[in-house]
């Protein structure tokens, strides 16, 4: 539809009308920001963390599944297991 028409067809609607149009018009726009928004993500960039890379030079750390069983050990041991 061309704006123009809009605009008339707008204009010939009674003024309570008009008025729920306006809220319709800000609910659509607040859906469709926040569904351009998803898709665009989040914008942060992860790698510039400065979480990432945080252990990255630690000996105990190079394989993670062996630590967790390590730590996992160590602590249940201590609960009284």
């Amino acid at each position: 539809m061309e704006p123009e028409k809009i605009i008339h067809e707008i204009k010939e609607l009674p003024p309570e009308a008009q008025k729920e149009l306006t809220v319709f018009i800000d609910f659509l726009k607040l859906r469709h920001k926040k569904i351009r928004t998803k898709k665009r993500g989040t914008g942060i960039n992860l790698a510039k963390e400065p979480f990432i890379g945080v252990w990255k030079d630690r000996k105990d750390m190079m394989d993670s599944q062996l630590w967790l069983r390590r730590m996992r050990k160590a602590e249940w041991r201590g609960a009284g297991g």
